[in-house]
């Protein structure tokens, strides 16, 4: 046998991806890609120029706005391949099943494709509504009973209290979510994901052999921007709410959703920032993300090693190193 071919020096890549039901999607700087096994194992391979609002916009590119754009534009993208990853895989009661009276209404009055395109906005709009009233509102709520028990309490306590009570949740969620079955493989595919991208990285050859060897944490992945998300908001409502004065529960709560786009924006600078340097500092900002993927990361058979490779090539670009961080 050949001698097997050392790998370049490594760099970081911009192409980043999501783990999807039985399948990933694959976002490089030109296109994207989502491959999903079907129930007979073949792959489904869906291939598209990617799209980005700030090519018509270019305003929408620029430092701080960038980041709460790509946040809302990355949520659409990931939850309308979501729907189209669940679509190869339907409940056995809802395939005989007649539309809903509202599935027919907007089938009617918008057409099947923007009918889509609501449903998919709206289930965004939810999930965020439902991220923003368990990790934002309701410590803030919770912090506001603990301070009625203890008027004499620091606001800066509070703050903290709020923020820790914030990531308690967002623990919370993610361990009680990588114990159900359909997650724990969403989350196996989430580490071919890493894995492929990893090697990819380093030089070496997309093969499930080196592919299978890769670690399965990586150092830029979304769980990481999430959690400095909340980590930023317990500063930012440290440095604004105490030296304002600001005691009032239902006051402190609408600060909280008017800053939000400010947090987003803050970490999604930062984080960019993380992700292409690696010294020491970086280091200690990516190592909580790093420790969380415990739980949203987990080793996966070859199988979803080999669509994280083919997904992974499909977006490969033309040109050599142009999708360098």
């Amino acid at each position: 046998m050949p001698e097997e071919k050392k790998p370049t020096s490594g760099f970081r890549t911009v192409i980043g991806g999501q783990a999807l039901i039985e399948g990933i999607m694959m976002m490089g700087p030109d296109k994207k890609s989502i491959v999903v096994r079907k129930p007979d194992g073949e792959l489904e391979i869906k291939t598209e120029p990617r799209k980005l609002i700030k090519d018509r916009y270019p305003i929408l590119g620029w430092p701080l706005i960038r980041g709460v754009v790509s946040f809302c534009q990355s949520m659409y993208t990931g939850v309308t391949a979501l729907m189209y990853s669940a679509e190869f895989y339907p409940e056995e009661e809802a395939s005989s099943e007649e539309p809903s009276k509202l599935e027919a209404w907007l089938d009617r009055r918008l057409g099947s494709e923007k009918a889509v395109a609501f449903i998919t906005t709206l289930a965004v709009v939810l999930g965020v509504g439902f991220s923003v009233v368990l990790f934002i509102l309701l410590p803030t709520l919770v912090s506001g009973g603990i301070a009625r028990l203890l008027p004499a309490m620091p606001l800066w306590v509070r703050s903290v209290i709020e923020g820790v009570l914030r990531m308690a949740l967002f623990l919370g969620y993610l361990i009680l979510c990588s114990h159900m079955k359909e997650i724990h493989r969403v989350f196996s595919y989430h580490g071919a994901e890493h894995k492929s991208i990893f090697c990819y990285e380093k030089g070496l050859e997309l093969t499930v052999e080196n592919v299978r060897s890769q670690p399965k944490h990586h150092p830029r992945c979304g769980t990481s921007f999430l959690f400095v998300v909340i980590f930023v908001s317990i500063l930012v409502s440290v440095l604004v709410f105490t030296p304002l004065q600001i005691e009032n529960t239902f006051v402190r709560m609408g600060l909280h959703l008017l800053l939000l786009p400010v947090i987003v924006a803050l970490t999604w600078e930062l984080n960019r920032y993380v992700g292409g340097h690696d010294n020491l500092l970086c280091r200690i900002v990516r190592a909580p993300g790093m420790g969380i993927q415990r739980w949203t990361t987990f080793e996966p058979d070859d199988s979803m090693i080999e669509v994280g490779i083919a997904a992974l090539k499909e977006v490969l670009p033309e040109k050599k190193g142009s999708d360098r961080w």
